[in-house]
C-alpha cells in the first residue's frame, strides 16, 4: 500500500478496495516508525488525520460525491499554511507561528478530498540545497541515510520516497522542488510563476520580485504530479502573478515530431558520468518514439545565472539580514543560538557581496526581462529541453555549502541547470531515469517554455513510460 501512486490509491478507495481509515492508518504508522530515522516530519498529525479518514470513510459509505483525492495521505512542506500546524520553515524564529487558515492550495487539497497527514522539515528559511535546522535537526535520504534528500524540500521528498506519504507540495526557488526530486527518486513539477497560488508560503511570493519562488507537486510517479497541479492550479487574489491559464491536456498531434532540445552550455558546468548518461537514455526514449531530438546550445544562460545569484544571494541576504536585526538576531555578531548553522554561512557569503543599490536592483531587473527574451527566442522552435538536474547526485550530510572552492559541494557550481530557470520564470519537471554507482537515484529535467506545464509533464510521462519501474529504497 505504501506505494502504491496516489492515482492507484484513489481509485482502490472509490472501488472500495480499501477504505480511508485503512491507508491513512498505515501511512500514518509508516510515518511514525521511518521518522527516528529519517526525520522527515516537522509535525504528524495522527489525530486530525484519522478523523478526516473517518469523515472520508463515512461519506464512501454513504455513497456521497467524492474529490478526486478522496482518502489519499498527503504532505505539506512546512513553510506553507495548514490550520492548526506549526510552520516554522526550519526556524526558532517562527517555532510558535500557528496558522489559523490553510493556504489556497492546501484548501483545493482538502477540497478535492485529500488527507493532510503532516508538514515536512526544511533549512531554515529554505536557505539551502540540504535539509537541517537548529529547531528539528537533520532529515535523511531514504536511499542512504548517511546523505541529504536534498532542500529545500527535502523532508517532503523523504517523506514520499519512502512512502510515507503518497505525495505532497514543494516550493522552489532556485531548485528547491528539482533537486530533492532527483537526490530521493520521485518526481516534482517547477511550475510556471501564477499557475498554483503561492498564497500562504513563509517568505511571502510578492513584492519587488515574485517571479523567483513558486510552489508545487510532488509525487512518485508524473500522472500524480499532473493530478495534483490540476487540483492546485488556479488564480488567487493573494498572488501577484496569478493568471486564469485553463489546464489543457496534450493531444497525440501536439507531441507528434515535437522538438526536443538536450541543453549544452559550458556555463552549467560538467555532469557526472552517470548523470549524462541518464539524460542520453531520456533523450534515446524520446527518439524512438519519434520525437526530434537535437542538440540545443543556449546562450545566456551564463548572464542568468549572474542574475539568479544577484536576487537570490546578495538581495534576499540584505533582506533577511534587515529583518534579523529588526528582531534583534544578527549574523555579523557571531555564532547564535537563535540561527543554524547553514543560514548563518549563507549571511555570512552574501554580506562578502557589493550591497543591492537601488539603481543596482533596477538595472537588474531589466537585464532579467532582456535575458528571458532571448531564451525565449532561442527556444521558439525547440520548446522542450532535456538537462540534469544538478551535477552530482546526492552528497552527504554537511557536504554542501555557500562558499566556492572550499573543497565541498558548491552549492552554485552544483546546482546551475536548475537555477536558471527561477531567473527565468520557466516550468521544469523532474523524473527519476538512473542510478549512480553507489545505487542513488538520478533525475532528468525536462525545460519548457511559460505556462507550458502540461507538455513538460507530456513529454515526461513518455520518458518514465520507457524507463519502466525503479527499485524502491531499502530498510532492511
Amino acid at each position: 500500500m505504501h506505494y502504491l501512486s496516489l492515482i492507484e490509491l484513489a481509485e482502490a478507495i472509490r472501488r472500495r478496495k480499501c477504505s480511508p481509515v485503512e491507508v491513512v492508518e498505515a501511512h500514518l504508522r509508516r510515518a511514525a516508525g521511518l521518522q527516528p530515522k529519517l526525520n522527515a516530519f516537522v509535525t504528524l498529525d495522527a489525530e486530525r488525520a484519522m478523523a478526516q479518514a473517518c469523515a472520508a470513510e463515512s461519506a464512501v459509505q454513504k455513497k456521497q460525491s467524492t474529490g478526486l483525492l478522496h482518502g489519499v495521505p498527503l504532505t505539506i512542506k512546512s513553510c506553507i499554511d495548514v490550520a492548526g500546524l506549526r510552520c516554522p520553515a526550519g526556524s526558532a524564529l517562527r517555532r510558535d507561528y500557528i496558522p489559523l487558515t490553510d493556504a489556497p492550495l492546501v484548501s483545493r487539497l482538502k477540497s478535492a478530498g485529500a488527507v493532510i497527514l503532516g508538514n515536512t522539515n526544511t533549512p531554515e528559511f529554505l536557505m539551502a540545497y540540504e535539509t537541517n535546522n537548529s529547531l528539528h535537526g537533520r532529515t535523511s535520504n531514504p536511499w542512504s541515510l548517511e546523505r541529504t534528500p536534498g532542500g529545500s524540500s527535502g523532508g517532503e521528498a523523504a517523506a514520499i520516497a519512502a512512502g510515507c506519504s503518497a505525495g505532497g507540495v514543494g516550493s522552489d526557488g532556485g531548485g528547491s522542488i528539482r533537486v530533492p526530486a532527483h537526490f530521493s527518486g520521485i518526481c516534482g513539477l517547477k511550475p510556471t510563476p501564477g499557475r498554483i497560488p503561492i498564497t500562504g508560503h513563509f517568505p511571502p511570493g510578492g513584492g519587488a520580485f515574485p517571479w523567483l519562488g513558486v510552489v508545487g507537486p510532488m509525487a512518485r510517479t508524473i500522472a500524480d504530479v499532473r493530478l495534483l497541479f490540476e487540483v492546485m492550479a488556479g488564480p488567487d487574489a493573494g498572488d501577484p502573478l496569478a493568471a486564469p491559464v485553463p489546464a489543457r491536456r496534450p493531444s497525440e498531434a501536439d507531441l507528434r515530431g515535437l522538438r526536443v532540445g538536450i541543453l549544452e552550455n559550458d556555463a552549467l558546468g560538467t555532469a557526472t558520468p552517470e548523470t549524462r548518461a541518464a539524460v542520453h537514455r531520456a533523450a534515446t526514449a524520446l527518439a524512438d518514439q519519434r520525437f526530434r531530438v537535437e542538440p540545443a546550445n543556449l546562450t545566456g544562460l551564463d548572464k542568468a545565472l549572474e542574475l539568479w545569484w544577484f536576487f537570490f544571494g546578495p538581495t534576499i541576504g540584505y533582506l533577511l539580514n534587515a529583518g534579523l536585526a529588526a528582531n534583534h538576531v544578527s549574523a555579523s555578531r557571531g555564532p547564535s543560538p537563535d540561527l543554524s548553522p547553514i543560514l548563518r554561512e549563507y549571511l555570512a557569503v552574501t554580506a562578502r557581496e557589493p550591497t543591492p543599490t537601488l539603481d543596482k536592483f533596477l538595472s537588474a531587473c531589466a537585464e532579467r526581462d532582456i535575458c528571458r527574451t532571448s531564451i525565449l527566442q532561442q527556444m521558439e522552435k525547440v520548446p522542450v529541453l532535456l538537462s540534469p538536474v544538478s551535477l552530482t547526485p546526492a552528497f552527504r550530510h554537511g557536504e554542501g555549502t555557500w562558499k566556492s572552492g572550499s573543497g565541498g559541494i558548491s552549492y552554485r557550481d552544483t546546482m546551475r541547470h536548475s537555477q536558471w530557470l527561477n531567473l527565468t520564470g520557466f516550468p521544469g519537471a523532474v523524473v527519476p531515469v538512473g542510478k549512480s554507482p553507489d545505487g542513488l537515484p538520478i533525475g532528468v529535467q525536462i525545460i519548457g517554455r511559460p505556462y507550458e506545464d502540461e507538455l513538460v509533464l507530456a513529454v515526461a510521462e513518455r520518458i518514465e513510460a520507457s524507463r519502466g519501474p525503479l527499485p524502491l529504497p531499502d530498510f532492511s
